[in-house]
């Protein structure tokens, strides 16, 4: 099964920033100078793209920070049986709200989607050897939601860290995109994230279609370095293996939407 390269994004900024990318002294929840380029056309195409290097070393420093007593406050409360995940982390941290609602995240979702977009969701995971999962090839087809309500089309209730979340149509899936923000490398060999180029396009799948462009569209391995940001389709089939050289692999995986929803739904956030 071949495996394609990441479609990768470049970003324009003045000459200087570009060759002295680590000296960047942005506070957190501070928009960035940096503009996305025309690259994020290849998104409707490929449902996926990396910006390398889109979070600063200063940046990525001080969402570590903002994570530590968000961490600590849930593991001594028992909201969590470990550090090793947290949702509705949006709700739990203003300073990471603020980031994800300005700046270069905001841009790139943004004109990934082409439309003005918002945070609607964000969720930390760790992968360490005492919590090195894996997770199997899947889409994700779930929102969260404030209360529940009869909409047709919105269905499969479920409930997770205390907030209902609801499979939607595919037409509001296609109006999501999600953010993975790396803090740390993720070679192959730590699990990085494996997806289907193109299939988004398809919809939901069923099993055997999702086997079925697996085999025809190939795999693609999305490699990352700290500071990378993984840009995605809720749609887009992906995996995760088990590391191989389990080390920490901490990520904020945001999720962004462009279109309110059906009264009387809302985003949870």
């Amino acid at each position: 099964m071949s495996k394609n390269s990441p479609r990768e994004l470049t970003l324009s900024s003045e000459p200087d920033r570009r060759t002295t990318e680590h000296q960047r002294t942005l506070s957190l929840g501070r928009p960035q100078a940096s503009t996305v380029t025309d690259e994020t056309r290849d998104f409707s195409a490929m449902g996926y793209f990396v910006a390398r290097r889109a979070v600063s070393e200063v940046e990525c420093s001080a969402l570590e920070a903002a994570l530590d007593p968000v961490l600590t406050e849930q593991s001594s409360s028992g909201a969590i049986a470990s550090a090793h995940g947290i949702r509705n982390l949006l709700s739990l941290s203003p300073s990471i709200r603020s980031f994800a609602s300005q700046g270069l995240l905001l841009e790139l979702a943004s004109s990934a989607l082409g439309l003005t977009a918002r945070p609607v969701k964000a969720i930390y995971f760790d992968k360490l050897p005492e919590a090195n999962w894996g997770v199997p090839w899947h889409q994700d087809l779930t929102i969260a939601v404030r209360r529940r309500a009869d909409v047709p089309g919105f269905g499969t209730w479920t409930t997770k860290a205390g907030v209902l979340h609801v499979q939607p149509p595919a037409s509001v899936l296609e109006s999501v995109v999600t953010l993975r923000v790396h803090l740390d490398d993720c070679p192959a060999a730590n699990g990085a994230l494996r997806v289907v180029p193109g299939n988004h396009q398809y919809g939901r799948l069923d099993a055997v279609q999702s086997v079925a462009l697996r085999k025809q569209q190939g795999e693609a391995v999305c490699e990352a370095r700290k500071g990378d940001v993984l840009v995605m389709s809720p749609l887009i089939l992906h995996s995760s293996p088990r590391a191989e050289v389990a080390t920490h692999r901490r990520i904020i995986h945001i999720e962004y939407s462009s279109q309110p929803l059906p009264d009387p739904l809302q985003w949870h956030n």
